[in-house]
């Protein structure tokens, strides 16, 4: 069957905007010379992408880039100087915040250039380069967040019987997420696996089309540790959050009908319980990190299986998800952060981000709305 017949190659023409391209051209086809050997076969059977795509692809990275480095850099500046933040929980979200400030100040303008000229020029090297970037912070960066969700885990349902983190335990573990991510990102450079051209060629990753044994031993051992592990300890340490402060409510409601009152707390406090409060914010962290990194996963796992279902323009919605989890990163770690927002709202009070009035007693901060919680179960 040649190039530009048959039910699917028009099917994608059509949901691509490729119909009034000639039928010889190719995606491959502005990709400088240079770039060439790291191409995959595969993608010579497409045709470019409709420039719409690429305006709309570096128009949403570009955005999503200044979110994100605004974003970001405001929870670093608050955390950094504000001292009533300085606790060891919430060096592991000034960490986050670094590693997704970093992913979007270094990636986004290289995307967005390369959006602009439609294809890959930056050459075979920054091409290495960016894929590197975007391992090693994505990495450090889905790492953080489980080691947040330990903590929280620690403090919530152990209680008094958990080892308290200390400014030097906390710097340990974040020394460790690093070091764990440079180990998944040299590894490509060094023989295990490869950083290729994307599909829509603005872009490089992991090469997950090689059917080479290194090449796809590369790519089950990067989801099962940089993925499956993460994700299985975030909901194994969210699931007996959520059991412990249920139970702990439980407790509160026979003790408050031992001593023959409707409540131990105010009415402000009964309004939403704790065990809600906690189910949601698990609920989103959860969803969110899901959402973020699945379409990535989705997308190697069908490079293996099914490449056929890999189009050029399928390749772009991973990059675009994970990128995104830079963007509300901050929202869900910094701004649901009592304490941050008191000090956001002291030092920009035009952002209108008014703290609860809670918000005085939090003592005990671990870096989210989860905290909150906590310290309610804590000193009740």
């Amino acid at each position: 069957m040649s190039l530009g017949s048959g039910p699917s190659f028009s099917a994608y023409n059509a949901w691509a905007g490729t119909s009034s391209f000639n039928g010889n051209m190719t995606v491959v086809d502005k990709v400088p010379p240079e770039m060439l050997f790291l191409v995959d076969s595969h993608w010579y059977q497409f045709p470019p992408l409709n420039p719409m795509w690429h305006s709309l692809l570096g128009f949403f990275i570009s955005l999503l880039g200044f979110i994100s480095i605004c974003g970001n850099g405001c929870v670093i500046y608050i955390f950094s100087c504000t001292k009533s933040l300085r606790t060891p929980s919430n060096l592991l979200v000034v960490n986050l915040a670094i590693s997704d400030f970093l992913l979007m100040a270094t990636m986004s303008p290289m995307m967005t250039l390369n959006c602009y000229f439609e294809t890959w020029v930056l050459g075979p090297f920054m091409c290495q380069i960016y894929g590197m970037l975007g391992s090693m912070f994505g990495c450090a960066s889905i790492w953080t967040m489980t080691v947040i969700a330990v903590d929280r885990y620690n403090v919530i349902v152990k209680g008094l019987s958990a080892k308290p983190l200390t400014n030097k335990t906390a710097l340990f573990w974040i020394l460790q997420v690093w070091l764990n991510s440079a180990v998944w990102t040299v590894a490509p450079v060094l023989g295990w696996n490869r950083y290729v051209p994307e599909g829509n060629m603005t872009s490089c990753g992991t090469d997950y089309l090689s059917t080479d044994w290194v090449s796809l031993s590369y790519i089950w051992a990067y989801s099962v540790f940089v993925y499956a592990l993460p994700l299985g300890v975030i909901i194994y340490a969210y699931w007996f959050i959520v059991q412990a402060v249920a139970a702990h409510e439980k407790q509160m409601r026979e003790q408050a009908k031992k001593m023959n009152v409707a409540s131990l707390r105010s009415s402000e406090a009964q309004a939403t319980s704790a065990e809600c409060k906690l189910a949601k914010i698990a609920l989103m962290t959860i969803s969110l990190w899901f959402i973020a990194w699945t379409p990535y996963l989705i997308i190697n796992i069908a490079g293996l299986f099914a490449p056929s279902a890999i189009s050029p323009l399928a390749s772009i919605w991973g990059a675009v998800f994970a990128k995104a989890n830079a963007v509300y990163n901050p929202i869900v770690y910094g701004i649901s952060h009592p304490k941050y927002r008191a000090a956001l709202y002291q030092k920009f009070p035009s952002l209108a981000c008014s703290p609860e009035p809670a918000a005085a007693t939090d003592n005990n901060s671990q870096g989210s709305g989860a905290t909150a919680v906590s310290d309610e179960k804590s000193s009740a």
